[in-house]
């Protein structure tokens, strides 16, 4: 069998500002400090007179972006999700969210997969911070090509856009040219058992989850939730009418991410449906190698598996 390949997340966004760069002069990346890591140096060097260091200075950072969309420019602000959406939330709040801009928010390294970085860096709580702000679209994408994908939309879309990547290498499964649309899941795997909704990296992990159930007996819907916010309603209304059983997977808090949305969606139904969430569980992480934590804190093909079987 051949190898799955490897790449981060992030690298797919860096890949894609190039690209979108190439073809659109409003594009601008603002950054503050950290382009090698947020992949942002690779536009850097293809367009400098459009890439603007601000420092660390991520507050700021983002009121020079709103002022940018305010000049009809298409800017990207770029950091570690928990300066992003934690250090700068009043600016993203107030100049980004409440005035409606047209500011496009790149963050990088979240989640607990940030690994050695620790629990100061390991940002689990940025969904929650971001689905709050009123008009904001949340995207996690779950490979890179679907990176790629989300961060053109994301130019597309006329409005607020939070997107979320990580720093760990994780299989990519989508084709190059997959079709996305902001506020659409996407049906991997069909099954009427139980339904797997997930994002960002644990998608992949679901995936194999359900192939492991299936050895059991057992069929499994994989649903791969990009678009945290707007959630796709009909698709989670769909699952929990013909499967009666939910799990959902997220490289995030199981406080306000996409378990949450999903169980208020299910619950306003009133459609007879368990839900179930795999998540961090209202812990901070700890400073170790990325793929041991991940497993440590049950973000693991594993952990669905038993999640699963539990329900």
């Amino acid at each position: 069998m051949a190898e799955v390949k490897k790449m981060a997340t992030r690298d797919g966004y860096g890949a894609a500002l190039v690209k979108l760069g190439e073809e659109h002069e409003d594009l601008v990346v603002f950054e503050a400090d950290l382009a090698a890591a947020t992949k942002t140096a690779v536009f850097r060097k293809r367009f400098p007179d459009r890439h603007f260091e601000c420092g660390i200075a991520e507050g700021n950072m983002m009121a020079a972006a709103a002022g940018a969309a305010s000049m009809g420019l298409v800017p990207f602000a770029s950091s570690f999700a928990m300066f992003a959406a934690g250090r700068a939330f009043e600016q993203v709040r107030n100049s980004i969210g409440y005035p409606r801009l047209n500011v496009k928010i790149g963050a990088t390294h979240g989640g607990i997969s940030v690994g050695e970085d620790g629990a100061s860096h390991q940002c689990c709580e940025d969904f929650a911070l971001m689905r709050s702000i009123p008009g904001m679209v949340v995207l996690c994408p779950s490979d890179a090509v679907e990176a790629e994908a989300a961060t053109r939309a994301a130019y597309e879309y006329e409005g607020p856009v939070y997107l979320r990547f990580g720093r760990l290498a994780i299989p990519v499964f989508h084709e190059e040219g997959m079709s996305f649309e902001i506020g659409k899941g996407e049906v991997l795997a069909d099954g009427d058992d139980v339904a797997i909704i997930a994002t960002g990296l644990m998608v992949y992990e679901a995936m194999q989850a359900a192939e492991a159930l299936r050895d059991m007996g057992i069929n499994a819907r994989v649903i791969n939730m990009c678009t945290v916010k707007p959630l796709d309603t009909e698709l989670v209304l769909k699952a929990a009418r013909e499967c009666g059983k939910i799990v959902t997977a997220e490289e995030h808090s199981i406080i306000g991410g996409l378990g949450e949305a999903v169980c208020a969606v299910v619950a306003e139904s009133g459609i007879p449906c368990r839900v179930k969430r795999v998540g961090v569980n209202d812990v901070f992480g700890r400073s170790g190698p990325a793929v041991q934590l991940l497993k440590e804190f049950g973000l693991s093909t594993e952990n669905i598996v038993n999640t699963v079987r539990a329900i």
